[in-house]
């Protein structure tokens, strides 16, 4: 029966309210990355001009880390009891705040308290759009869904460098700091008038209603964060984060001090590379998405499905191995953009297994339980990299440990939730 709901014609054609709502969860996500990407691409000039070291950078890189790692075991929680309408809000609002406040920054310690408030901010993002889309995607959808607005992660690292080192070359770079604070406050306020949920969703037809629930056992108890620890299927979604996030973290902070050292590259030379690896990093990450529904479509479950496009994207990770090696600035970015294309794909995906494994009333936790781990990685691969640059002066080793970290975390994802099975989630007495 299920089958037949999400092959039905009839259903396709229901309504697109829920695409509208992926819509603005892409929005924001675009303004989330948008916010952190400014001081990556700033790095090179903010070193000659304040003197950094690359071990200071790290320590402020990590000071975001370490706060979104601190967010993250709230977020999710506190988005699974204040719903995703006011919660949604109050994230945006703290993080676009903190962004903004870089501009008053003039030490190291100012930039990485500016970085630590921006952290715990935006760690409450992708816990609010994972139970979104829980809310209003059914299953067969959900990895589209996320590859969607998971996209906003790229289309926002492609517009911070189209439009960061004019500012910054024109206007000063803390014009740069500021120019996204008019983008955080418009998506506020058209959140908090248009979103409901789909039970309270005033154009949502009948007909839409029942198709996002049409294949989905979904309402479930509320669930303590110290119960949901005890379910391996949490640590499988975990784990695999805190092997793989710290390769997304690396790329957003240090490829652009990369091309400068390794090709010469001043600021208003960085535009070009960083936006055509976003740009195909924007198509892995709605390609990969797509392409479980492909495949499911094609006679494979949905399970299967969703863990052979994770080892696709795994595999076509490695060829970073060698981008520390070539000495043409466009195969560095080519090898490049393949693997943030992949780890976009492969992220959409893993994303979604937490709303696979776990009911909607702990996916916003079991999503920021999996980030605080993903950011714990973040933070020691950050300092790591900030000593072996002090220590070797190259990333040789980190582009090798890059190539192979999504294959170890599909293994630990399938040896600890072998074929994505569900969570037994019962209410404690």
């Amino acid at each position: 029966m299920q089958a037949e709901l999400s092959a039905s014609p009839s259903l396709r054609k229901v309504g697109k309210v829920r695409w509208t709502i992926c819509g603005m969860l892409f929005f924001a996500t675009s303004i989330n990355y948008m916010d952190r990407q400014v001081l990556s691409i700033l790095a090179p000039m903010l070193q000659k001009s304040i003197g950094w070291t690359d071990l200071q950078y790290s320590y402020i890189v990590g000071g975001f880390q370490f706060a979104y790692a601190l967010g993250l075991m709230l977020a999710g929680r506190m988005v699974d009891k204040l719903g995703t309408r006011i919660g949604y809000a109050v994230i945006m609002g703290i993080w676009s705040l903190s962004a903004m406040s870089h501009a008053l920054a003039r030490t190291v310690f100012e930039f990485a308290a500016a970085r630590f408030s921006l952290g715990i901010g935006e760690s409450g993002n992708f816990p609010a759009a994972i139970k979104t889309t829980a809310e209003w995607f059914p299953q067969n959808e959900r990895a589209l869904a996320t590859g969607i607005f998971n996209s906003g992660t790229s289309v926002g690292a492609i517009l911070a460098p189209a439009i960061v080192p004019w500012v910054a070359l024109r206007y000063g770079w803390q014009a740069a700091f500021l120019i996204t604070g008019v983008f955080s406050a418009s998506w506020i306020g058209l959140w908090l008038v248009f979103y409901r949920t789909p039970t309270k969703h005033r154009t949502l037809t009948p007909e839409e209603y029942a198709y996002i629930h049409s294949n989905v056992a979904e309402a479930g108890p509320s669930v303590p964060w110290k119960k949901l620890i005890g379910y391996r299927q949490t640590w499988a979604f975990a784990l695999a984060k805190f092997v793989t996030d710290p390769i997304w973290w690396f790329y957003l902070y240090w490829l652009p001090l990369f091309l400068t050292r390794r090709f010469h590259l001043g600021l208003g030379q960085l535009s070009l590379p960083l936006i055509a690896v976003y740009n195909v990093a924007t198509i892995g990450s709605i390609g990969g998405g797509w392409l479980p529904a492909l495949l499911n479509r094609a006679g494979m479950t949905m399970t299967r499905a969703r863990i052979t496009t994770m080892l696709m994207c795994a595999i076509a990770v490695t060829p970073i191995f060698f981008v520390s090696r070539v000495s043409n600035e466009w195969t560095a970015i080519a090898l490049i953009s393949l693997a943030a294309a992949a780890h976009q794909g492969w992220s959409a995906n893993l994303f979604t297994t937490a709303s696979d494994m776990f009911p909607r009333s702990a996916v916003g936790s079991v999503v920021g339980i999996g980030g605080t781990l993903g950011s714990a990685g973040g933070v020691l691969f950050s300092l790591s990299t900030g000593w072996v640059l002090e220590i070797t002066h190259s990333y040789a080793s980190l582009f090798v440990i890059s190539a192979c970290a999504y294959l170890l975390g599909l293994g630990i994802l399938q040896t600890l939730a072998p074929g994505l099975r569900r969570a037994d989630v019962v209410e404690t007495a």
